[in-house]
């Protein structure tokens, strides 16, 4: 790895660990590789390759997941942080488990569990994936035998709670994670995670058009209508005059990523100049994101979201898929939480008595469901569901 900016954190300063730990011999790795290793080896990031990114318990192989988009996050990210002379396996580790707390199904899941836990009656407060991401890797993975979760550094769990930005008023579970790491919520997180943050918009701001054209919901000709996509689609076609446009989507997904990311640098070491910062306590005290596009850019690229809302997201086949999938998840809480004797006994026996923990610990079950387990699950507690096709 290159030498770190002295922006970049530094595993050797960070301020380390929720528990200590024994020391152990097990291979030449700092501080933030050991994170990304812990989260790659989690069971939480592997039951990403079955949970949704974008279509709900896709039929066809070669759509993305949440686990092979966390890759190409985590891909994009990496560059980016080179460039800046970032650190590299913080940035990484953060990309790759920025959509742990991702319930199945998706944002369609997540609005059902939303509505399930703060419903009048229940008083549980709510779900948020964010917060659930931070739950999920302090709580409930518990692969050590002395403490819960992945016992994380705080710069790791710090850029996932903020990777975003500042936070106000965090919802139960982030403020439950805040409380037991001083998250320090009020300020900018490291320029780690503000990258982090910037690849997972570039990733699926252009895979999820790639998914889109395979899926037959969007058609070039959409796509170009948004000018960001139509100059970069003018600029293949001229390359490649003599070559059938089928041809050519994949090459206006890898130029419009490569214009994204070159203009992010670009912006962000003008920003980071004229900031003025020499360390990463720095960042923090800046008063706002250091990583960002252009103006042009954020204009061209919130113009894309607008498009992306409006003809693939909001897709009449992928709302049907979407109402099905708020079914699944909100009749699975209703029915284990009027019996929690439904829940397996790992989770029976660790079943806490009286409201909100009660509703918590249905709602950690159902959020760590795959798309496919949450289905076969419903069948079996609930009973049948007519499910879209493709579904």
């Amino acid at each position: 790895m290159a030498a770190l900016a002295p922006w970049a954190s530094d595993p050797a300063r960070s301020r380390g660990r929720l528990h200590a730990e024994e020391s152990a011999d097990r291979g030449p790795r700092d501080a933030f590789q050991r994170d990304r290793d812990r989260i790659i080896h989690s069971i939480s990031f592997r039951r990403l390759r079955h949970k949704t990114q974008v279509f709900l318990a896709p039929d066809g192989d070669h759509f993305r997941v949440r686990l092979t988009h966390s890759l190409e996050v985590a891909q994009i990210g990496r560059t980016i942080a080179r460039v800046l002379g970032l650190n590299e396996d913080l940035t990484e580790a953060l990309c790759l488990a920025h959509d742990i707390g991702h319930p199945p199904f998706g944002h369609a899941g997540e609005e059902a569990l939303r509505q399930a836990m703060g419903a009048e009656g229940v008083g549980a407060g709510g779900f948020d994936h964010n917060g659930h991401t931070l739950r999920t890797l302090m709580r409930i993975e518990r692969p050590y035998p002395r403490w819960p979760g992945l016992n994380l550094t705080w710069e790791t769990l710090e850029g996932l709670a903020k990777h975003n930005g500042p936070i106000a008023v965090p919802a139960w579970a982030l403020a439950q994670a805040n409380d037991e790491a001083a998250l320090e919520l009020s300020s900018h997180a490291s320029l780690e995670a503000q990258v982090a943050a910037l690849a997972d918009d570039i990733a699926y701001d252009n895979h999820d058009i790639d998914d889109g054209l395979r899926a037959g919901l969007l058609t070039l000709d959409q796509i170009a209508s948004v000018p960001l996509v139509a100059d970069g689609w003018s600029r293949v076609e001229a390359r490649f005059p003599d070559l059938p446009r089928d041809r050519l989507s994949g090459e206006l997904i890898r130029s419009q990523i490569g214009a994204m990311v070159n203009d992010l640098i670009a912006e962000s070491r003008a920003r980071i100049d004229a900031a003025g910062v020499r360390s990463v306590e720095d960042v923090r005290a800046a008063g706002r994101a250091l990583i960002g596009f252009s103006p042009a850019m954020a204009t061209e690229e919130r113009a894309l979201k607008r498009f992306m809302y409006a003809n693939l997201y909001h897709h009449p086949r992928q709302l049907a898929a979407a109402a099905a999938a708020h079914r699944i998840v909100a009749g699975l809480f209703a029915a284990y939480r009027a019996d929690p004797g439904l829940l397996p006994e790992e989770w029976r026996q660790r079943l806490p008595e009286g409201e909100p923990a009660l509703s918590r610990h249905i709602a950690d079950f159902i959020a760590g469901m795959t798309d496919r387990y949450a289905v076969s699950r419903y069948r079996e507690v609930v009973g049948p569901i007519d499910l879209p096709d493709g579904f």
